[in-house]
């Protein structure tokens, strides 16, 4: 029989973790279902910053550029990502505090 790995068990429920990636998609899926301002667009970009997030420790926040981004959700332009990610920021999926500075990451919060 495989061992379990030991899980963090938060105030919210037996076996939610707040640190698992899945869980923070789960949740989000779960908040989107009903949002139709929603699109496929957000989804990547969401999903994007999750593996990014992985990919770093799970840090909360983390920071970021947006080149980093970009690239693993699919997007071209830095317009179509700063849309998108301020309209996250602005729906509450996500808390973005851009830098404005070309040398200085921008810090994202998953709320």
């Amino acid at each position: 029989m495989a061992k379990q790995p030991n899980r963090k068990i938060s105030q919210r429920g037996k076996g939610y973790n707040d640190n698992l990636p899945a869980d923070t998609l789960f949740r989000f899926w779960a908040a989107i279902a009903k949002d139709h301002r929603i699109t496929v667009r957000h989804i990547g970009l969401y999903a994007a910053l999750l593996c990014i997030r992985h990919s770093l420790g799970d840090p909360n926040p983390m920071y970021v550029y947006s080149h980093q981004v970009m690239a693993a959700a699919n997007m071209v332009t830095q317009s179509t990502y700063h849309q998108y990610v301020r309209q996250l920021a602005a729906y509450g999926y996500i808390k973005y505090e851009p830098s404005f500075k070309k040398n200085q990451a921008s810090k994202i919060y998953f709320v």
